[in-house]
Order: C-alpha cells, then structure tokens, then sequence
C-alpha cells in the first residue's frame, strides 16, 4: 500500500473511483490531556472502514523530560513518571497502537518531536516507527516536517489517475479571528503541482477551495480548465482549554480548541474531457 520515493516523499496505492484517507496531527498522545477516548473512537472507525490514516506531526507531546523548561507535574501520566521517560513513551505508545499497526502509513515529525532531537539527541519518532514496525510486522513510515504523498488511484489494467497532496506539520500561531487561513494562502504562492495541502500545529481545525486557471495540453486537446485545490487545517487530540478557570493555554487568552483530524475524500469520475478528479475532507462523524 505505501512506498518511499524519497526521504519525504511516498507514495500511497488506491483502486476505484471514491477513496477516503484520514489525516491526524497534534495527538499529544502521551500528555494527560490528550482525548484518548475520541482518538480511539476515530481509530477504531477508520479500522472498521479500512480508511489508510497519515499523521503530520505531534503525535507526542515530549516535554516532562529532565531539563525541560516547558516541564509540569500536572502534565505527565503516571506511566511516564520514571527514570526512562522517553523509553517509556514509546514503549506504551507502541503498544497503544499496536491494534492500528495496518492502517498507519505515513507519520511526520512536528515541533514537539523535533525539539527533542534537537535538545535530547534521540529521535523518538523514528524509534517509535522501528519498534512498532519490527512489533507488529506493520510497514509504517517516517515522514518529514514537511513532505508530499502521493495517492495512485488504480481504475483498471493500465488506467489510473493521481494526486499530490502536500503536508506541511505548520508554523506561527494561527490567530483567533484568521485561525489559520493565512497559513493555507501562503501555501499557494510557496508550493506548486499539488492537489490538497495540510497542515497542522496551530489546532484549528477547518477546509477550504481554491481554483486556479491551468492550461491544458495533451496529444489531442488544448484548452484552459480550472484546476480546484483543497487546503485542510487539521485539529488536535490536546484539549487544554477544559473548564478555562486556570492553566498556561487559558492564561495566553486562547480559546476552546476543536478535536479530532479530517478525512479526505478522493474522487474521480471519467466525462468526455476526461478524467475528472476531486479532493475535499470532512470532520469524522460524531
């Protein structure tokens, strides 16, 4: 199902004329507030569906560790509380995850997985991948903090139609009144060729379509068409804001967060142009 073309570039195999591929980022799995309970519910759902998932980072949180200025007795799970922190998170996460081993394809490095190989020169990431794979017999890869996935949609014998989707784990704070929507405009003027964007980091959690006008150019047709582009902001597992009496994320003046990440949906359909493809996500059902 999945293939390394590149160190941040893979490809995904589909077949038939509808897909759907889940997209997570900012599961802060191993912080106490993460939503283990909806994660799950969503796990489960795209287990029982078949539905390939791709994380774009912070799937960790990572920062109770010694020395870390960012550290809260409040903020660590009771398993975690040892003498091999980071040990232990990827042992307990390995085993959390053991049961979605299959459906896992691409997982990406967010800041919270970058500052500790950064400041504790050890990529949990990447340990987390070997052990899971080497547990299970999964084939799971380690993506970027940015890369490209691309989704090969097989119709029939020597017939099928591809999409570039672009993920980029995200930078900057977002922003209450824009939440994000600066961010996916940027997308447009730095990246070129793809069909969906993604991106995470900023726990905002919306979509959005964009046309541009293409020209084009085959062995028999030469025409303008426009071309749609999907842009995602993907949601976080991390509620922080609870009952907002107290806490660093109320304290900043930041509002309640939504949770859970999207699915995209591929589509295509064969018209006498052509073959019409189709990107757009959707929330996970309640």
């Amino acid at each position: 199902m999945v293939e390394k073309l590149s160190k941040n570039v893979h490809k995904i195999s589909l077949s038939g004329t509808y897909n759907e591929i889940a997209v997570l980022s900012d599961l802060h799995w191993d912080n106490p507030k993460c939503d283990r309970v909806l994660l799950k519910k969503h796990l489960d759902y795209c287990l029982d569906k078949k539905i390939p998932v791709v994380i774009t980072g912070d799937l960790f949180c990572l920062m109770q560790g010694r020395g870390d200025k960012r550290s809260s007795k409040s903020d660590i799970l009771p398993e975690h509380n040892n003498f091999k922190y980071l040990d232990s998170i990827v042992e307990t996460a390995v085993d959390w995850f053991t049961p979605y081993a299959g459906i896992l394809t691409v997982v990406g490095y967010g800041n919270h997985e970058t500052a500790i190989i950064k400041w504790q020169e050890t990529d949990i990431l990447q340990r987390f991948v070997d052990l899971l794979n080497h547990t299970t017999g999964s084939s799971v890869y380690t993506g970027g903090y940015g890369g490209w996935i691309i989704y090969d949609v097989n119709l029939r014998t020597n017939v099928k139609v591809t999409f570039k989707h672009k993920y980029f784990h995200g930078s900057g704070g977002g922003g209450i009144v824009t939440k994000g929507a600066i961010n996916l405009t940027r997308a447009l003027e730095t990246y070129e060729g793809f069909d969906m964007f993604t991106m995470g980091h900023i726990h905002e959690n919306s979509c959005r379509n964009d046309s541009r006008e293409i020209l084009y150019v085959n062995s028999s047709i030469t025409e303008i068409r426009l071309k749609q582009i999907h842009h995602c902001i993907t949601g976080t597992y991390k509620e922080e804001y609870e009952d907002g009496s107290k806490g660093w994320h109320v304290e900043r003046g930041a509002p309640p967060k939504p949770l859970g990440g999207r699915i995209i949906m591929i589509s295509v359909k064969r018209e006498k142009e052509g073959m019409l493809k189709s990107m757009d996500s959707k929330g996970f059902p309640l």
